[in-house]
């Protein structure tokens, strides 16, 4: 089973290598890829969405979300497993961009985009925002695919840890409002 994935992995990333580089994608998915470090676009928006109060409470579940994204995958599952990055077992692979962390499993990038994706599909009511976020949340693990730096299961594991750490937090927000402790100012 193991071995049935890892060639899954390995002829998805040596076909989008082969069949879909070119100057012009490698410069705009290079570019996406770096503004999700450290979940920096997604938090980015996140904020924005305080600004105003139709998305605030969208944008305070997303930082949260994001935050416990990151804790599952950067600080507890990518030091546990510790796999390493595709172009360590792949001679056939180049990455496009550098990475300080030399785990691949999950990936972050793609966690924090599916968190913010998923509180913006359960937090908020604005069809184009959360059709939006989930674009933009799979345009960044796609990136991670493109850029060479993730297999296929760690982008999908990715966006399943964020996804889970967006409903996580939307349901404690529902358990802290019916405790009777309510945050008016985002409602």
């Amino acid at each position: 089973m193991l071995e049935q994935m890892h060639a899954i992995d390995a002829s998805t990333l040596i076909w989008i290598q082969t069949n879909l580089r070119t100057p012009v994608l490698d410069a705009v998915f290079s570019l996406y890829t770096r503004l999700g470090h450290s979940g920096a676009l997604f938090l980015a928006l996140s904020v924005l969405l305080l600004c105003f109060r139709r998305t605030r409470k969208a944008g305070v579940l997303g930082m949260v979300a994001i935050g416990v994204g990151a804790l599952m995958t950067n600080v507890t599952l990518k030091p546990l497993i510790a796999r390493a990055r595709p172009w360590v077992s792949l001679e056939e692979i180049v990455p496009l961009v550098t990475e300080s962390d030399p785990n691949a499993f999950p990936s972050g990038h793609t966690c924090a985009a599916f968190a913010m994706a998923g509180t913006w599909l359960w937090a908020q009511d604005i069809r184009k925002l959360k059709i939006l976020g989930f674009v933009l949340a799979c345009v960044m693990g796609f990136s991670r695919l493109y850029v060479g730096v993730h297999y296929l299961s760690d982008v999908l594991v990715g966006c399943a840890v964020g996804l889970f750490a967006a409903w996580l937090v939307y349901i404690m927000w529902h358990v802290l409002l019916s405790d009777g402790r309510r945050l008016r100012t985002l409602r």
